[in-house]
């Protein structure tokens, strides 16, 4: 088997059956992992998996955890229950993209040698708009480098269609990480700078931007005690940004480099839904929030860091949002600053 479509799922019933029906390439080359981790609504969701094992010809495996393991213990606990050649991970809130899966699928087959495939996805606006994140003109094999380590980085932080060789993923398998939701970078960070990696430029997922209903489903578990559950503080912002450099620093120190603070400059170029996502809790509030973030991580080394907080606080989040759409809509792809 090919791939196995891995799902972690918690109190989204009514997202991860949209997901699920979602789902349509050849039932032979995947396989669907789900680990429900403990939530309160496990019952509608394991309802929404049974009739969809029952409707579908493809392949469910359902397995419901003993305790909440929240994101990071979650992703590993999916990589330990599938046997895909590949993992791809799907948020239970995204969905994939019509007609393109089977494409995406065939492009793994044709690069099986590799050990991480950087993907191209959709991102869903509130209108229904769907922004394109191309981080390349073209499909490519990326060399062994710092530098690309450091671009796959923060280009893997949406889940979704996030694709590692299972074997490899498996073997790297690490709990020091957890609490930080961000157990895929660790995983690229690891497997760019000794693996072959390459970049698909085909589109096939939908991911959600349930961040803007200010309910995220973070801060459960024993192990995310950093994080509020039920809303997207600062100080959630703050933490969350904390994270890349936790798992960076852990890396340079390891194999004696110094990619944190090529990741921080990168983070800095790019740092506008970091800085956007508080902008809608007032033009005072926002400012606060945008000097702390910078004290607090120092991720304003570039002077794109300053151009997006004074372009939220006179033009808004919507007026940004959409310069930055028609900005890739011309291109055909996302800048590289």
């Amino acid at each position: 088997m090919i791939v196995s479509i891995c799902i972690p799922s918690f109190n989204r019933p009514l997202e991860l059956k949209r997901l699920l029906e979602s789902i349509d390439c050849n039932k032979d080359d995947i396989e669907i992992v789900i680990c429900e981790d403990k939530s309160p609504l496990r019952i509608e969701i394991r309802k929404v998996v049974e009739k969809f094992s029952l409707l579908s010809s493809y392949v469910v495996k359902y397995y419901e955890n003993k305790t909440n393991l929240g994101y990071d213990g979650n992703l590993r606990n999916l990589i330990n229950h599938s046997n895909g050649e590949f993992v791809i991970f799907m948020g239970d809130d995204d969905r994939f993209f019509p007609k393109a899966l089977d494409e995406y699928i065939s492009f793994i087959k044709v690069n099986k040698d590799s050990h991480y495939i950087l993907r191209s996805y959709y991102s869903e606006h509130p209108d229904g708009k769907l922004e394109l994140f191309k981080y390349l003109n073209k499909s490519q094999t990326l060399k062994k480098s710092i530098k690309n380590c450091s671009f796959l980085y923060k280009r893997t932080v949406s889940i979704a269609g996030v694709t590692f060789r299972r074997k490899t993923a498996n073997y790297l398998s690490t709990s020091i990480f957890d609490g930080t939701l961000l157990y895929q970078l660790y995983l690229v960070l690891e497997i760019s700078y000794h693996n072959l990696t390459v970049f698909c430029d085909i589109p096939f997922t939908i991911v959600a931007q349930t961040f803007r209903l200010d309910k995220p489903m973070f801060g459960t578990s024993k192990l995310e005690t950093k994080f509020s559950a039920g809303k997207v503080t600062p100080q959630n912002s703050i933490a969350f940004t904390k994270g890349f450099f936790e798992i960076s620093e852990y890396f340079d120190k390891k194999y004696n480099q110094n990619i944190t603070k090529i990741i921080r400059l990168d983070l800095s170029k790019y740092s506008y839904p970091i800085l956007s996502i508080q902008r809608k809790n007032g033009f005072f509030n926002f400012i606060y929030y945008s000097i702390r973030l910078a004290n607090e991580t120092k991720i304003n080394k570039s002077f794109y860091y300053y151009l997006y907080t004074i372009s939220l606080l006179i033009l808004g989040e919507r007026i940004c949002d959409k310069i930055i759409l028609n900005i890739k809509r011309v291109l055909g792809y996302t800048p590289k600053l």
